[in-house]
C-alpha cells in the first residue's frame, strides 16, 4: 500500500479536527442531536454540508434515540452512517446502541465523554460510555486529538472487516473544546487505507435480496448470536493489532505502538500506572517533570477498551511492579471498570505483581493535577485501602 506524504499540522479544536475528518471519510448519512460537549462536532458536520464542501445526507433528529435508529437504518441499507453523542444522549440512545450490535452493522460513532445526572453535571467523567461497556461496541479511547483523529479512520476499517459498531471516546471538553496542533489526513490519502465500502450483497437490505434484520429468535437460537459477537470480538484484537500500523504508516504518522495500547517507559520499572483518555497526559507530565520518576516508573495508555486486550497487556507488564489502575469512573458497589477488567487478567493469567491499586479521580469534571499524580505514585506501596476516591 502506497504511503502518502503526512500534511501539515493545524491548530484545531478538538470538534473541528473530528468533524474534518469524518467529511474526508465521507459517509453517507450523518444523523445526530446536538448535547454538550459533543455539540460542536455536529454544528461543523452541518455547516460543511451547507455550505456544499460535503456531499453526505444530514439528517436533524428530534432526540439522540431517533438519531441512533437512522444510523441504523442507513447501515442496514449497506451505506456508511455516522453519529455523535454524550452523556444522558449516550443513555437515550442504549435500545438502539444494543440493537446496532444485534443486527452486526458497521457503525461508527463519538461519545465526547461526560459525565451523567444526578446531580446534573457537564463536564467530563466516563461514566456514560461504562453504561455501555458490555454492549457489543468495539471502543477506542483517544489521549489526545491525533489519536482521536487517528481512531476514526481505523474505526471504519475495523467496523467494515468485522460488521461491528465501533465507539471512538474523547474526553467532553478537555479534547472536544480544547486545540492541539494535528494533520488530519487528506480525502484522498485515507481512501487509500480506507476504500470505498461495498458490502457483499445479501448482507444489507435489498428489495431484489430481501433479508431480515432484528428477527425474534428463540432461545435455541439466540445464545448463539451472542457467542458469534463474542468470538468476532475476540478476533478483532488481531485485526486492529495488523490494520493500525498499517494505517500509521499509509498516512505518513510514524507512531510504533499496536493500537491496543502505547507503553512509555523504563523496561523494567518499579511501578506502572495505566488509565484511558486524556488523563494520559498529565500523568504523563507528571512523570517527565521528576528525574527519579522518568527513570522507574511506565505508562500505559490503554487505547483499545473493548475488545480488553488482556493477553497483549500481560506481556507488556514486565517483572512484578506495582500497578497503579487511574479512572474517571466507579462500578458503584464493586470498582473502578479498568481496575475490574486488569484484576481479572492478572488472575486468568496467573500474573504476580506487588500490588494492584484503584484510584477514582476526575469524577464530574474535578481536577487532576500533577500533583495529585505524583501523591498517587507514593501511595502505591503502601499497605492500605485498595480502592480510592482521590481528590
Amino acid at each position: 500500500m502506497t504511503k502518502v506524504k503526512q500534511t501539515k499540522r493545524e491548530m484545531l479544536e478538538g470538534s473541528r479536527a473530528i468533524a474534518l475528518t469524518i467529511k474526508n471519510i465521507a459517509p453517507s448519512v450523518i444523523s445526530a442531536y446536538p448535547i454538550t460537549p459533543q455539540t460542536h462536532i455536529v454544528e461543523d458536520l452541518a455547516k460543511l454540508k451547507a455550505e456544499g464542501e460535503a456531499s453526505y445526507k444530514y439528517l436533524r433528529a428530534e432526540s439522540e434515540f431517533a438519531a441512533a435508529s437512522i444510523v441504523l437504518g442507513a447501515s442496514a441499507t449497506g451505506v456508511r452512517s455516522y453519529s455523535a453523542t454524550s452523556s444522558q444522549g449516550l443513555l437515550l440512545m442504549a435500545e438502539v446502541i444494543h440493537n446496532i450490535v444485534g443486527m452486526r452493522l458497521p457503525v461508527v460513532m463519538t461519545c465526547a465523554n461526560r459525565a451523567i445526572s444526578a446531580p446534573i453535571s457537564i463536564w467530563n467523567d466516563h461514566s456514560d460510555v461504562m453504561s455501555i461497556r458490555d454492549s457489543g461496541f468495539i471502543q477506542f479511547f483517544a489521549s489526545n486529538l491525533q489519536e482521536a483523529v487517528n481512531q476514526h479512520i481505523l474505526a471504519y476499517k475495523i467496523a467494515e472487516k468485522t460488521n461491528l459498531p465501533v465507539m471512538v471516546n474523547m474526553d467532553g471538553f478537555i479534547l472536544t473544546h480544547s486545540y492541539e496542533p494535528v494533520v488530519i489526513p487528506s480525502k484522498t490519502s485515507i481512501r487509500k487505507f480506507l476504500p470505498d465500502h461495498k458490502p457483499e450483497p445479501g448482507t444489507y437490505l435489498d428489495t431484489k435480496k430481501p433479508k431480515t434484520f432484528g428477527a425474534f429468535f428463540s432461545p435455541e437460537y439466540y445464545m448463539g448470536t451472542r457467542e458469534d459477537i463474542q468470538n468476532d470480538l475476540s478476533k478483532s484484537i488481531e485485526l486492529i493489532k495488523k490494520e493500525y500500523p498499517l494505517m500509521i504508516k499509509t498516512l505518513g504518522f510514524k507512531d510504533k505502538d499496536n493500537g491496543l495500547f502505547e507503553y512509555i517507559g523504563p523496561k523494567n520499572p518499579k511501578s506502572i500506572l495505566m488509565a484511558l483518555g486524556s488523563v494520559n497526559g498529565t500523568i504523563l507530565a507528571a512523570i517527565k517533570s521528576d528525574k527519579e520518576l522518568n527513570n522507574s516508573l511506565g505508562l500505559l495508555k490503554i487505547k483499545t477498551y473493548r475488545p480488553f486486550p488482556a493477553t497483549e497487556i500481560i506481556k507488556a507488564i514486565k517483572g512484578s511492579p506495582y500497578l497503579g489502575i487511574i479512572e474517571k469512573a466507579i462500578n458503584l458497589g464493586q470498582a473502578g471498570p479498568l481496575y475490574s477488567d486488569i484484576s481479572e487478567a492478572l488472575n486468568s493469567h496467573n500474573k504476580k505483581v506487588k500490588g494492584v491499586k484503584n484510584y477514582i479521580v476526575g469524577l464530574g469534571g474535578k481536577d487532576i493535577t500533577e500533583d495529585m499524580i505524583k501523591r498517587i505514585i507514593k501511595d502505591l506501596p503502601k499497605k492500605n485501602k485498595k480502592i480510592q476516591f482521590y481528590v
